[in-house]
């Protein structure tokens, strides 16, 4: 490519003809509890994937590195098996959380109403960086305002 600057993937951002269904697997070696807390909690979502949450009158509001903010409605929360909650474009996303048996915690990511192609790497860059700081507590963020997921890096 020409610059200095790498150009976006013209497809990322493609909005879809239809809704979609996206579902991600992730074991983890943290239990069940500890990581229900990553997603239900300001410090938890704080360390692998919003700048800054705030959850008030069952909602929560994301504040992201690229300036972006998004308010989230949280649908169900049963503490430590399953949180639901509305997400981009108005996408539905459950998380289900299994005990492994032997201390670890298997989790099922199911999002209906996907709107954009864009959220399938997304919610991979956002497991993977959930894994990193409840397994290893390693945020695995750059939290560089330059580089972003919109500028092409994989960053959340």
């Amino acid at each position: 490519m020409k610059g200095s600057s790498l150009a976006r993937p013209p497809d990322r951002c493609e909005r879809l003809n239809e809704l979609r269904e996206i579902t991600w697997r992730l074991h983890l070696k943290s239990p069940p509890l500890a990581v229900h807390a990553m997603f239900t909690t300001d410090s938890g979502r704080e360390r692998f994937w919003a700048e800054k949450s705030i959850e008030r009158s069952g909602q929560i509001q994301f504040q992201f590195i690229d300036g972006l903010a998004l308010t989230c409605k949280i649908l169900e929360n049963t503490s430590p098996k399953r949180f639901v909650f509305e997400y981009f474009g108005g996408s539905v996303v459950t998380l289900d959380l299994t005990d492994d048996g032997v201390g670890g915690t298997d989790l099922t990511l199911h999002a209906t109403g996907v709107r954009h192609a864009e959220e399938w790497p997304g919610w991979v860059s956002v497991l993977l960086a959930l894994k990193a700081a409840s397994d290893y507590n390693v945020d695995i963020r750059n939290h560089d305002a330059k580089r972003t997921w919109d500028q092409g890096y994989c960053d959340n």
